[in-house]
């Protein structure tokens, strides 16, 4: 079991104001809304189908998923369709990166400024293309919000194996980085089970030493590599 953080049992008013709920593929500050959306059994209608959201997800939202967020951000660069939030499951709404977090993500030239944390919500959920969880734990709590996100929804370091084995051409083949998030979602769906993962869950480093931050940072690159490589291509060779 998880350490718990030091966010997930504060009681009262959580540092920062949230505001609207939106997608961005810039940093931004703005966080979830607290309340979680009635579970209708519908999927939302899309705004924007010319985009693709991805979610990472964690405990907190001040280490493992917001490194992940924030590093996704720095390779895919300003301007992409591919639009990356994070949460956690015990997150309380406003809290500030993990300083070690912080430093990290600095060494590895993403930006951490700006972020808050933000509760999990089934909107959230639904909302999503992708779920990316640090644990197995943390993508079935996902799921049991939003059932229908089960064939959508993976550890970061399942995904990051199952794209590593899926035939390139299969994705490059579309020209644009939403079609090509798409069909990657759909190799990677077609191919588990069936693929090897030996460690599914990245450590929580929190409250841990700045080798395990640094770990667990190295764990993420290594599981988007792959994926962050072929959404942010341009174009087919």
């Amino acid at each position: 079991m998880e350490r718990t953080h030091a966010g997930e049992t504060a009681t009262g008013a959580a540092p920062g104001e949230a505001e609207t709920s939106i997608w961005t593929g810039a940093a931004t500050d703005a966080v979830l809304e607290t309340p979680e959306a009635p579970e209708t059994g519908e999927e939302p209608a899309r705004k924007d189908a010319g985009t693709f959201r991805v979610l990472f997800v964690c405990t907190g939202n001040i280490c493992r998923s917001a490194m992940a967020e924030r590093l996704t951000l720095a390779a895919l660069g300003p301007g992409s369709p591919i639009l990356v939030r994070s949460a956690g499951t015990r997150a309380r709404t406003g809290w500030p990166m993990a300083e070690r977090a912080r430093e990290v993500l600095l060494r590895l030239g993403a930006d951490p400024e700006g972020f808050s944390s933000r509760p999990l919500t089934a909107e959230a959920v639904a909302d999503a293309d992708l779920v990316l969880a640090a644990s197995s734990e943390h993508r079935a709590e996902a799921v049991a919000l939003h059932p229908r996100a089960a064939a959508c929804a993976f550890t970061i370091a399942e995904f990051g194996a199952l794209a590593r084995a899926v035939p390139l051409e299969r994705v490059l083949g579309r020209g644009d980085p939403v079609g090509r998030a798409r069909a990657l979602l759909e190799e990677a769906g077609a191919l588990r089970g069936l693929v090897r993962v030996d460690q599914p869950d990245i450590a929580d480093p929190y409250g841990g030493s700045r080798r395990a931050y640094r770990e667990a940072a190295r764990r993420i690159a290594d599981a988007l590599a792959v994926p962050m490589h072929l959404l942010r291509r341009a174009s087919a060779p």
